[in-house]
């Protein structure tokens, strides 16, 4: 009797079991940083179907109508890896708001331009802006949701409306041209940026590590310049080809400052990045497949674009309205994304994402001149939309995975980071095929021929991402793998 009555006592206390619904306030969190990463991702591709109207409305010349679109990479990328630390030394909310604040100030000057001068220094802010807002916005969302379901599904409506609103840009940017005046293209960002200023303050949580690291100069340094001028000889390559001393130049230098950050970090006392975190599989194989996963869909909708534009005869806002699908199809995949990794694991969901996304991009090949192949191809995006997703949200969550609170401002720095060179640097490692199997021909014909090409080059390179990543990731159902 005596053992019975002492048994229950004595038994363990099963564990909590893990909070699978979010709370009133983390979902007021998850609507105000999505917002505002929503927003970023609109602004990098919300005036690549207006630039023919600024340029004719501000005296650009042909030849640097690209800078509009480049100033903003430039910044967007090479400072991003440098603002996520600085992150974690002010403090990540504090640098989220003004960022924000930056960000709807640089949109009035850009709306407001007179003159090219003033439109790309407005572009410029509006890049460095985004290199702030992005890696603190995602730190404060992964330190918000813990490591699990809850994460995993607040990283995959972060990444479904990344990429949906990289489509929606081209779309409202077609529209607002259109309708009003490629003004309202900056003029859009002030009431969403100071919405998020006014309600960030008492809804968001701080984060920062418990210890405040030094600011690693040679480091930031090293990294911010190797990505600069490396971004800018990708550019140079999509303009002036890959053999140009321009490109060669710029390639060799980024290719060798990147090499000088990796040695600068092995003996930093207080390293920008960690080598240990540099050699974890599971941010090395997570940050190449995410590069992978937005080099191509981003620059498969530029040759989309020539496709539309220049075979079919679509004006531009007919062409950003064919996005819409693939808008659509990278939602729904956001939407998966979360539940795929729960359910699979992060290896075999980017793995799936990335064969669903080859297969469908290489049945773009078979488009030709008439107009009812536009049927081919918003099926194709559609679901090459959400195979994509998939791959990304693997990607996030494989980088931001297995590492401390401490250590979120660097993982996710690096993954922004990653996102954002893959978006620029699409674009012109497409543009050199199609021109090289153009040559010299021109017509919708040649078009068509350098469009076939890149589009197979596409989707080879996404095979050979979710394939290397299959291999390299770990075993089959792992979430992470330290390597």
């Amino acid at each position: 009797m005596s053992t019975s009555r002492t048994a229950p006592l004595t038994a363990p206390t099963p564990p909590a079991p893990p909070l699978l619904r979010m709370t009133g306030r983390q979902k007021l969190v998850l609507v105000l940083l999505l917002g505002a990463q929503f927003m970023i991702a609109v602004d990098f591709s919300i005036l690549n179907v207006a630039l023919p109207a600024v340029g004719e409305g501000l005296g650009f010349s042909l030849s640097h109508l690209q800078w509009i679109a480049t100033s903003f990479a430039l910044a967007a990328a090479g400072f991003t890896l440098l603002f996520g630390r600085i992150a974690d030394l002010v403090g990540r909310k504090r640098l989220f708001v003004g960022g924000m604040v930056a960000l709807g100030l640089s949109s009035v000057l850009g709306g407001l331009a007179t003159s090219p001068e003033m439109l790309l220094i407005a572009r410029v802010l509006q890049g460095l802006a985004t290199a702030a807002v992005t890696p603190a916005g995602l730190a404060l969302l992964t330190t918000a949701f813990k490591e699990g379901p809850l994460r995993e599904r607040a990283l995959g409506l972060n990444g479904a409306l990344m990429s949906a609103g990289f489509t929606a840009g081209a779309i409202l940017g077609g529209l607002l041209t259109d309708l009003l005046s490629w003004r309202w293209a900056f003029f859009i960002n002030v009431p969403v940026a100071a919405l998020v200023v006014a309600l960030a303050p008492s809804v968001i949580a701080d984060s920062r590590p418990a210890v405040r690291p030094k600011l690693d100069v040679p480091g930031a340094a090293t990294v911010t310049g190797g990505l600069l001028v490396l971004v800018y000889g990708l550019t140079q390559a999509g303009e002036s080809g890959w053999l140009a001393p321009t490109t060669l130049a710029a390639l060799l230098a980024g290719a060798a400052l990147l090499a000088g950050f990796w040695f600068v970090e092995k003996r930093a006392a207080a390293p920008l990045v960690p080598v240990h975190i540099l050699k974890r599989r599971s941010v090395i194989w997570g940050n190449a497949t995410g590069l992978i996963a937005f080099v191509t869909e981003t620059s498969l909708v530029f040759l989309l674009t020539l496709y539309l534009q220049e075979v079919l005869g679509y004006s531009p806002l007919a062409t950003g309205l064919a996005f819409g699908v693939l808008g659509v199809g990278t939602v729904v995949g956001g939407m998966l994304g979360g539940r795929a990794v729960g359910r699979f694991g992060n290896r075999r969901t980017i793995v799936l994402g990335g064969v669903v996304q080859a297969a469908a991009t290489l049945s773009l090949v078979a488009l030709g001149t008439s107009g009812g192949w536009i049927q081919l191809l918003l099926a194709a995006t559609f679901i090459g939309g959400v195979g994509n997703m998939l791959m990304i949200v693997g990607f996030m969550v494989t980088a931001t995975s297995g590492l401390p609170d401490e250590e979120q401002g660097l993982a996710t720095g690096l993954a922004t980071m990653t996102q954002q060179v893959g978006i620029t640097m699409g674009i012109p490692v497409m543009s050199a095929v199609v021109t090289a199997r153009m040559g010299t021909a021109t017509g919708p014909d040649a078009v068509l021929s350098g469009v076939s090409a890149a589009v197979l080059v596409n989707s080879a390179l996404v095979l050979a991402g979710a394939l290397l990543a299959g291999a390299f990731l770990g075993r089959p159902g792992a979430r992470t793998s330290a390597g």
